[in-house]
Formats: C-alpha cells, sequence, structure tokens
C-alpha cells in the first residue's frame, strides 16, 4: 500500500513524506478527524513507507523489493498492529483479550482495505452486544514485541487503532512505553475521539489532524474505483460530508443507515401521536441492538435533527440527505426548530454518552424517547 490509495489527503501525505527527509519524525503521531476521512488509511500507507521506504527505478534492492512483497499481504515482520478486542464466550476468566487472539479475522479485514468501521470490525470477531476494547494484556503484549530488535534492521512500526479503546490499565502501560520508547520505534495511532485518551498520552505523541474529503476528490474516487456515473457520483459525495466510508455506504441498498432512518421516523410518529405504550415497545427493541450499534444510531438521530432544521431554510444547497430523509423531512422538518433543536441534539447525545458508560439502554432510550414528546412541542 502507498499513499495513493489515500482518497483525497495529498497535503498529510506529503507533510508526513517530508518528516522523514528532514529527519524530524517523532517517535509517536496521532492521527485525528471524523471516520472515513482516511486516517487509517494514512497510518498504513505511512507505515509502508516508513519500513520499504521510496527507492524508484528499475534496480530497486532486493531489501526493498522483499519489504513490499510482505507488505502488499500485511505480514511484515516490524509492522504490529494494536486494535480493540471483545472476549468470546469459550474465553477463560483469567484471560484478557489481545489482538493475537484475532490476528486471522484482522488480516481478512485489511487485506480488504484501509477503510472500514468499527461495525465491520465487530462483525470480522463475531461480536454480539459487547463492547470493544484494548485491554492491560494487550499493552504488555505490545511492549514485549517491540522490545525486540527489527527484524529487517530498520524501523520498528506499532499502528494502534482506536486507543480511545483502552482501559485505564492499558493507557496507563502505553503511557510508560511511550515515555520510555523502544530503539526506533514509530508509533502511529489512529483515534476519532482524542479527548478520551490521557492528556498524558496526548502531549507525547504529535497530532495530525485529517480534515474531512474534499467533496471533488470523494466525487472522482467514486467514478474512478466504483465506476458511478457522474450525476450518481457528485449527489453521493455531497452526502457523504466528506466520509469515505459513508459514500460506500451509498452504494448499498441495505446499508444501516436506511435501518435508522426507519427507526428516526418511527420515533419521531410515535412522539407525535404521543403512544406511551409503543414508546416503550421502540426502546426495547433498539436496546437489542447492542451498545456499539446504539451508539452509533444516535449519532445518526443528531444528525438528522440538523438536517431537518437546515431543511426550513428552503436552501438545497445547506442540505445533505438521501432521496428518502428528503421525502421524510418535507412533513417533519417544521418540528424541529429555533426553540428545540440544541435540546433536542443533546438529549441524542446524552444518551449515547450514557449507553456508552454501560447505563441501562432500555431505560436511557425510554426516558430520552419521553422528554422528545416534550421537545416537540416547543415552538
Amino acid at each position: 500500500m502507498d499513499f495513493s490509495d489515500v482518497i483525497g489527503q495529498d497535503a498529510v501525505s506529503s507533510r508526513l513524506v517530508q518528516m522523514v527527509k528532514e529527519d524530524r519524525l517523532p517517535h509517536a503521531l496521532l492521527f485525528c478527524g471524523p471516520e472515513g476521512t482516511g486516517k487509517m488509511a494514512l497510518a498504513m500507507a505511512f507505515g509502508c513507507y516508513l519500513l520499504a521506504g521510496d527507492e524508484a527505478g528499475d534496480t530497486v534492492p532486493t531489501s526493498v523489493s522483499n519489504a513490499r512483497a510482505m507488505l502488499r499481504q500485511w505480514e511484515h515482520p516490524d509492522l504490529h498492529f494494536s486494535y480493540p478486542t471483545i472476549k468470546l464466550p469459550g474465553m477463560s476468566s483469567e484471560h484478557q483479550p489481545v489482538s493475537s487472539d484475532f490476528a486471522k479475522e484482522w488480516h481478512a479485514l485489511i487485506m480488504q482495505g484501509a477503510y472500514f468501521t468499527m461495525n465491520q470490525w465487530m462483525k470480522q470477531m463475531g461480536a454480539t452486544t459487547q463492547q470493544a476494547i484494548i485491554t492491560g494484556a494487550e499493552s504488555d503484549e505490545l511492549a514485549r514485541v517491540l522490545a525486540l530488535k527489527s527484524s529487517q534492521g530498520g524501523y520498528k512500526v506499532a499502528i494502534i487503532w482506536r486507543p480511545e479503546r483502552m482501559n485505564l490499565t492499558s493507557a496507563n502501560k502505553l503511557l510508560k512505553l511511550l515515555e520510555e520508547p523502544p530503539q526506533g520505534t514509530v508509533f502511529l495511532m489512529v483515534s476519532e475521539e482524542p479527548e478520551k485518551l490521557l492528556e498524558t498520552i496526548v502531549s507525547r505523541t504529535q497530532r495530525i489532524d485529517v480534515k474531512r474529503i474534499d467533496d471533488e476528490a470523494v466525487e472522482q474516487a467514486l467514478i474512478a474505483r466504483r465506476g458511478i456515473d457522474a450525476d450518481a457520483a457528485h449527489r453521493i459525495a455531497r452526502i457523504a460530508h466528506g466520509s469515505w466510508l459513508k459514500a460506500l455506504e451509498s452504494l448499498d441498498t441495505g446499508n444501516e443507515s436506511r435501518e435508522f432512518l426507519n427507526m428516526f421516523q418511527m420515533l419521531m410518529r410515535l412522539c407525535y401521536l404521543r403512544n406511551v405504550k409503543d414508546l416503550k415497545r421502540w426502546s426495547e427493541v433498539t436496546a437489542g441492538y447492542g451498545r456499539e450499534k446504539e451508539r452509533r444510531m444516535l449519532v445518526y438521530f443528531q444528525q438528522q435533527v440538523r438536517e431537518n432544521f437546515m431543511f426550513n431554510f428552503r436552501n438545497p444547497e445547506l442540505n445533505y440527505m438521501t432521496l428518502e430523509e428528503e421525502n421524510f423531512a418535507k412533513n417533519f422538518a417544521r418540528f424541529i426548530n429555533e426553540a428545540n433543536v440544541i435540546e433536542i441534539n443533546e438529549l441524542f447525545q446524552r444518551a449515547g454518552r450514557d449507553i456508552g458508560q454501560n447505563a441501562n439502554a432500555k431505560i436511557v432510550l425510554y426516558d430520552m424517547a419521553l422528554k422528545l414528546i416534550v421537545l416537540l412541542l416547543k415552538k
């Protein structure tokens, strides 16, 4: 993999290469930004660059050629991945899951490409309702493998995906590793919620902010990589909000967003009718999604609140909706106004936070629905 596989992040790619050429590469980089903007793709491409170099021409050294061959299969001995894992039913009560427990599943995922979601990873692991975390045992394992000498005599690269999922024990152990990094090791951390990391960890990294992808870059990638016609690519690029993952999701006729739209429509209709009994049933159904999916659903709800509020201004350039979402907004948008838009958004945000902190999802979602009845009446 190289930087040409990364969509629309040329400036960041050039900055990373320049760091190496000017001999000012820090031992730890923290890639931050929204989902789907290519943070992981950048980290993986940069990891390949560090391990294989940028040798060009007809006489590429054998060592570089071998490194590139191993990296094409993601089997380079000096490249290490750490990522959130779950505890499977067959694991003993004393066992703390580590990345190597799911190495086969991880390899299958990244061989499909560098753009993927937590939901895809959870499905790959066979998760049901568990939350994925990075355990203390994982930090111990990472310290062990990085203490070994480089197999190829160059850099050792550790890519840590979603470090905000570390529990406190794991975070403290990683902090110690960052304070006294093994020689020749570069840490590439990829985070979507850096505010959840220990400040002491953040302070020991150089932050790389990855912005949303330009609509034009998403549009061109859809045409070139997916064979989409120009008109369809233009509409998809606009509603993708700079996320390649959202663009791909729009191509999937059975995508999760359609399911979330149905649940959003049902919730709003039941709240409007003040149907408390069916709202209770709605909360029980959505509570069965599992915490990860519930949180994604609530993020989607926040987006829909924003889009319906903006729909009231009757300016198509301000809206980023699918045709289905737009059809619902024609009748519903008037219920989202200056008097309630902020409170409704905060209501969904709090619910997502509480579920993330292991609160009872049925209670949280039902309480949220009851409060929403009152907020929708505000004018």
